[in-house]
């Protein structure tokens, strides 16, 4: 072929039967027991055809893209999975394109080493289990229950992966969002340029509290942590209390931005003068504190700052992404059977 061939439709591809292991070997050498087996089964590979019965069709071959297939089987697979999480009959043209940027994304990615090992695969799969708060088990028993095998949500995660690390990586000068243009895009709408912000030393403390107990024993926990809120006078002291205390932790001290922190906590934190502690809180663990050590003012990004530079970044990483895999997938060998 004198060059990669386009999206093009070709006829309908037909199916060779070879067994390679029997390719030297003449009829006259083969057993009777052995020329039945071959007769037996070329009975159901053509009782399959003639049936129409989807095993053999599922594993034909739709397109293929660099010298990889995508099957039929592939096809249905993602169909499942893209409906089993928009709710969305997605067209079978828009899941092949689908499939095709993968392709090409992973085999692009790779050209610069960009490879992630099925350790890295699992631990991404098992990630998106614990964002919905479900083990790696029961996500895929979810799946399965619905037709979908779980490789075939960690290939999407693995596209996804190196894709991703790509772009970010090729392109990452022209991804940076200078603070002349956070400036801007503030004044454009309407948000002031200048927004105060703040970086914290914190202390989180924990009152433990077994799993199951009775809400009186949480309750007698928490007026304990009211009543060495009220003691605590620096961080000091709320170390030397915490540290002596049974079945009580204070971990060691975290520096967090205003943009680091959920607005409820960072209203908690301006609030709370400067050695003190935040009000108690029931948690999973038990009864939770933080103790604030430190308070000043900094010129790392505010809340609303962050925000719109994160916003920004997401917009210049998109069209990058799609003029990246535009010009990627032109040059790829794309072949419909």
């Amino acid at each position: 072929m004198a060059g990669p061939v386009r999206e093009s439709a070709r006829g309908t591809a037909t199916i060779e039967l070879v067994d390679t292991a029997d390719m030297t070997m003449t009829p006259q050498k083969l057993s009777h027991q052995r020329l039945w087996s071959l007769i037996a089964g070329c009975a159901i590979v053509l009782g399959l055809l003639t049936s129409g019965a989807s095993p053999l069709a599922a594993q034909t071959v739709a397109v293929m893209v660099n010298g990889e297939p995508i099957t039929n089987y592939d096809i249905e697979q993602r169909t499942k999975l893209n409906f089993l999480t928009t709710r969305q009959q997605m067209p079978r043209q828009d899941v092949i394109n689908e499939l095709i940027n993968e392709k090409v994304k992973i085999k692009e990615a790779k050209r610069f080493g960009v490879d992630p090992t099925s350790s890295d695969i699992d631990e991404a799969y098992a990630g998106m289990g614990s964002r919905m708060r479900i083990t790696t088990d029961q996500l895929t028993k979810t799946l399965e229950a619905q037709g979908v095998r779980p490789d075939t949500l960690k290939a999407r995660l693995k596209a996804e992966m190196v894709w991703t690390s790509l772009v970010r990586g090729r392109f990452k000068e022209s991804l940076q969002i200078a603070e002349k243009e956070v400036a801007e895009a503030a004044q454009e709408g309407g948000e002031p340029v200048q927004t105060e912000a703040f970086e914290y030393k914190l202390q989180p403390i924990v009152l433990i509290v077994q799993r199951g107990s009775a809400p009186a024993t949480i309750e007698l926990r928490k007026k304990e942590a009211e009543s060495l809120r009220e003691r605590v006078q620096t961080c000091e002291q709320a170390n030397a209390y915490f540290k002596s205390m049974q079945n009580a932790a204070i971990r060691a001290t975290v520096t967090k931005t205003s943009a680091d922190i959920p607005g409820p906590l960072r209203e908690l934190l301006d609030k709370t003068p400067i050695g003190h502690l935040t009000p108690p809180e029931i948690t999973k663990q038990g009864v939770e504190m933080v103790a604030l050590c430190e308070r000043k003012p900094t010129k790392i990004d505010s809340p609303k700052k962050r925000e719109i530079r994160d916003k920004m970044f997401q917009q210049k990483y998109e069209k990058k992404s799609k003029d990246y895999l535009d010009e990627v997938r032109k040059a790829a060998m794309i072949e419909y059977r």
